[in-house]
């Protein structure tokens, strides 16, 4: 099947096969590897992008079910060669180690920010209960989160 769809802003057109899932269109079609492959079961939060603005975990969507949708990764997060401020916040706060989850992690943490500036730790970790981290003990990422989230509050 023939799809259509905005990635990072810019329109991708390709064959598809039908079963074939939006992460594996990323990563395979598209050559955008930062979307990771974790679980292949909605579990684990690698594979989180934005399709039209909202958070998605990429496995548990048909390629051809984001026909005509906007989708963003990790590789367009960041704008005019600037890092995302959650980008900036991760590495900052060491908020990674192996790296495997950081892209899924930051995808959805910068949705969440955007939506619920000035959010509590309680509600970033509440949040994150979506997104598996096996190196960390989380602590530092909730620290990422929160920078962001305490300045995306500020006057």
């Amino acid at each position: 099947m023939q799809v259509s769809i905005t990635v990072n802003g810019v329109e991708r057109q390709a064959d598809v096969d039908p079963r074939t899932l939006l992460v594996h269109f990323l990563r395979e079609t598209l050559d955008l590897t930062g979307t990771k492959i974790g679980c292949d079961t909605s579990q684990c939060g690698a594979c989180t992008v934005h399709l039209d603005g909202k958070v998605l975990k990429s496995c548990t969507l048909l390629a051809v079910q984001a026909d005509g949708c906007e989708v963003g990764t990790i590789e367009g997060l960041a704008a005019g060669g600037e890092h995302h401020p959650m980008q900036s916040a991760f590495w900052e706060n060491h908020g990674l180690q192996c790296g495997y989850c950081t892209p899924g992690m930051i995808m959805a943490s910068a949705a969440f920010v955007r939506d619920n500036p000035g959010a509590s730790e309680a509600e970033i970790r509440h949040y994150l209960e979506g997104n598996i981290c096996r190196c960390t003990g989380y602590h530092n990422i909730v620290k990422a989160v929160k920078q962001v989230a305490d300045a995306a509050a500020a006057p």
